[in-house]
């Protein structure tokens, strides 16, 4: 029995590039986020600019996207042995039908569906509790946007949905 296995320090292990890679598009977009923000205007006259929340938002996302560096050079996460490609592109595919239909047939429609499709097919959730959410998801954030944020959200274009306050 030798000494040297436990004299010698362990094998660390390294950041996964795909984790660097994940790293480096907030940082990306972060910075892009605080640049475009700039000609928005971070200040006017009476107080806060249409472009000091984006530019929040933005140096909040490099910040955030810097202390996961951080963490991830302290200590690496596992990765795991693969990825779900079929939720990938099922998520990918829902948002791109989401973002195609919502004009047309409304953001209530278009968000309940999307909704639905997520809660009860994806993550096999009972009927009561994906209705539930798919309501206050697609329904409840219309009229919290609408009425209380005063933030219009895209109405059917349709005319029988619309008249039917779709």
């Amino acid at each position: 029995m030798t000494t040297e296995s436990v004299m010698t320090e362990p094998q660390r292990t390294r950041v996964a590039p795909t984790v660097l890679a994940g790293i480096g598009a907030f940082v990306v977009v972060g910075v892009y986020v605080l640049i475009s923000s700039i000609d928005l205007g971070l200040w006017t006259s009476s107080g806060p600019g249409p472009g000091m929340f984006p530019f929040a938002m933005g140096g909040l996302l490099v910040a955030m996207s810097a202390i996961w560096l951080v963490q991830e050079l302290r200590q690496p996460t596992e990765t795991a042995s693969g990825v779900d490609r079929g939720l990938v592109i099922a998520v990918v595919v829902s948002l791109a039908l989401l973002a195609a239909v919502m004009d047309l047939i409304g953001f209530q429609l278009s968000m309940f569906i999307f909704l639905m499709y997520h809660l009860k097919i994806r993550g096999r959730r009972g009927w009561v509790s994906s209705l539930i959410i798919a309501l206050a998801g697609s329904v409840g954030a219309f009229y919290a946007f609408n009425y209380g944020l005063n933030v219009a959200l895209p109405t059917a274009g349709i005319t029988v949905l619309n008249s039917i306050g779709l």
